[in-house]
């Protein structure tokens, strides 16, 4: 069952730990196949070189388990909360990757500085607000998911335009039309994190203007 789509998620998440995205069992990456619904998603507390494709875990979008012999990733329900809210988004890839891990747990946005941040996102990289976390939750990944819908509905702002979200005391989520792009997302979003913290660190300087990034994004 929806094997291109068990592989695609399969290396993309050997890559988040190439690239240093993610160490131990940190992070996890998810496709949906729209046509079906259905969505495939790393498995739980599963080490990343012990798994194999077949461990990839298919969900429907109400989280109910369709294939596996595994439980599907702790943060299943953040990723199908994002699948129903942005239609347009095919793939999500949350890591915790050091500098965007450090922007969100000091409950930041990384304000666009330069081109390299343009090219990819149209606007600054917002930081949702803390989770309000009731004794009676019964479901914190549920939660994480609503404030981020939450958080763009009330910026009002473009999932496709700003691919990428941190969320506060936690780390980032990024999405994409597909497993690729959801990628490249990821690994721009803690390299403008590091550029962000590098340049504010030299030198207290202003976002770029609507029009520069515009003219980046999309050209």
């Amino acid at each position: 069952m929806l094997e291109s789509l068990k592989h695609q998620v399969y290396k993309a998440s050997l890559r988040l730990v190439e690239q240093g995205l993610v160490i131990f069992t940190w992070g996890n990456v998810s496709a949906i196949d729209r046509e079906s619904g259905l969505v495939v998603i790393k498995p739980s507390g599963i080490s990343y070189d012990e798994m194999i494709p077949a461990d990839m875990v298919v969900v429907d979008i109400d989280g109910k388990v369709i294939e596996g012999e595994l439980k599907p990733s702790s943060d299943t329900e953040t990723h199908l909360i994002l699948y129903r809210s942005f239609p347009e988004i095919g793939a999500i890839v949350h890591s915790h990757s050091e500098y965007a891990t450090a922007w969100a747990q000091a409950g930041l946005g990384i304000p666009p500085l330069g081109i390299t941040h343009a090219n990819y996102f149209n606007g600054e990289i917002p930081c949702t607000p803390p989770v309000e976390q009731k004794p009676e939750d019964a479901n914190p990944e549920l939660a994480t998911g609503s404030v981020i819908v939450e958080t763009f509905n009330k910026m009002n702002l473009d999932p496709l335009r700003i691919p990428g979200v941190l969320v506060y005391g936690h780390g980032p989520f990024c999405w994409g039309e597909d497993v690729i792009r959801a990628f490249d997302h990821t690994v721009v979003l803690e390299t403008v994190a590091r550029m962000a913290h590098h340049t504010l660190a030299l030198k207290n300087v202003s976002p770029v203007e609507k029009q520069f990034l515009d003219r980046h994004f999309f050209d």
